[in-house]
């Protein structure tokens, strides 16, 4: 019985010194930008006609780039955001703008874009446009992608891409990039911060 109750109290220490440390390190879900030339103004096409960053000089934008047939991390990090907005008071929220990039203008018409953007949110626009458009776009934002081929799946390829949200503010100067496994609230702490400037 000793030793039973010596393992359970071990396993409960062992459990409260694990949970300790994660909530003593640094939160890995922002990384702010110092400088440097990542971002500028593009233009892409929704389904309601071109997009262009400029477009929204004055209030802040929030930027993800991947694509809509993504099984995991796409998904995931536009439903945080579309959560962080709903999160907020509708004073703020309002001001919000999201863009989704897609990389893959083969199979993401304007209008599915359209549609599955809006699932997450209706303040976050689908975007694409020609390869050398969006290759210029990802280059600017120092993000990257790539087919991979499926053999043996009816989806026939993948695309391997960056995953991070990239926080504009309303000069349209790149203010800080967020990992798509932030949680709502952390985004939420985030677009607030953009709000204040």
């Amino acid at each position: 019985m000793k030793a039973i109750r010596y393992l359970i109290l071990l396993s409960i220490a062992l459990v409260a010194g694990v949970l300790i440390y994660f909530q003593q390190q640094p939160q890995p879900a922002e990384q702010r930008v110092l400088g440097g030339s990542i971002g500028g103004d593009f233009t892409l096409m929704s389904a309601d006609g071109p997009v262009s960053l400029s477009d929204f000089r004055g209030q802040p934008v929030v930027i993800y780039i991947g694509y809509t047939y993504c099984p995991d991390v796409c998904p995931m990090a536009l439903a945080v955001l579309g959560q962080a907005l709903r999160n907020m008071p509708d004073d703020q929220s309002e001001q919000i703008q999201g863009i989704f990039i897609s990389v893959d203008p083969e199979r993401d018409s304007l209008e599915h874009l359209k549609n599955y953007a809006a699932f997450f949110s209706p303040q976050i626009i689908g975007v694409t446009g020609e390869k050398s458009e969006i290759d210029q776009v990802v280059k600017q934002y120092g993000a990257f992608y790539r087919k991979v081929e499926m053999r043996n799946s009816a989806m026939e390829y993948a695309v391997d891409h960056s995953s991070r949200l990239y926080l504009i503010d309303r000069e349209g100067q790149l203010a800080a990039l967020v990992s798509h496994n932030a949680t709502p609230d952390q985004l939420m702490h985030n677009l607030q911060q953009l709000l204040e400037h």
